[in-house]
């Protein structure tokens, strides 16, 4: 994984997407992300940061898929820190832009 998958050098600015070998199972929390090739298992109790993260595929950007699912600038910090450690545990990673 890149150096970008770091809290402070997660690019926001970067297109991301959930990993190719991630599901997503809705749970009443919020949402597991189940990584078929690692195994692991990531727990989403915050349904904004479930929204980010169904969104980091349709959105151009990390920061644009956060301001799609209603992300204020004020929390932006917590969701990057949020989406850092998503990347880190390889639940997302960035994808090329066509």
């Amino acid at each position: 994984m890149s150096t970008k998958a770091g809290v402070a050098g997660f690019d926001l600015d970067s297109a991301w997407g959930l990993h190719a070998q991630v599901s997503i199972r809705p749970e009443r929390f919020g949402a597991l992300l189940y990584h078929f090739g690692t195994r692991r298992l990531s727990f989403l109790k915050n349904p904004t940061l479930l929204s980010v993260v169904r969104a980091l595929d349709s959105e151009p950007t990390a920061r644009q898929a956060c301001v799609a699912a209603g992300v204020p600038d004020t929390e932006l910090a917590g969701y990057r820190s949020a989406l850092a450690t998503l990347a880190t545990s390889h639940m997302i990673c960035e994808r090329d832009v066509a």
